[in-house]
């Protein structure tokens, strides 16, 4: 779990629910992608929202989640968006 709270935007409480869902290194992370780590935590935590795909999606970037191009916010809200069908 210290090794994910070392990357951007994961505090200790995100680094604590992904442990819980089986993403437990930053390897994981990246080789899952911000929407299926999201789906993960979604399944078990329903109250995830979309600023948590955003800080997901800046984690395995390397950049604060509010520099996320407008571009793939809106690509990330979409499939937030999706998932609430």
């Amino acid at each position: 779990m210290s090794e994910l709270t070392s990357m951007m935007n994961i505090g200790r409480e995100m680094a604590r629910k992904l442990t819980a869902v089986g993403i437990d290194s930053p390897e994981k992370l990246v080789q899952s992608g911000a929407e299926q780590a999201f789906i993960k935590l979604k399944e078990v935590y329903p109250k995830v929202c979309l600023v948590h795909l955003y800080a997901l999606e800046g984690a395995i970037c390397n950049i604060e989640f509010n520099s996320l191009s407008e571009h793939r916010k809106k690509e990330l809200k979409e499939f937030s968006d999706f998932l609430k069908l």
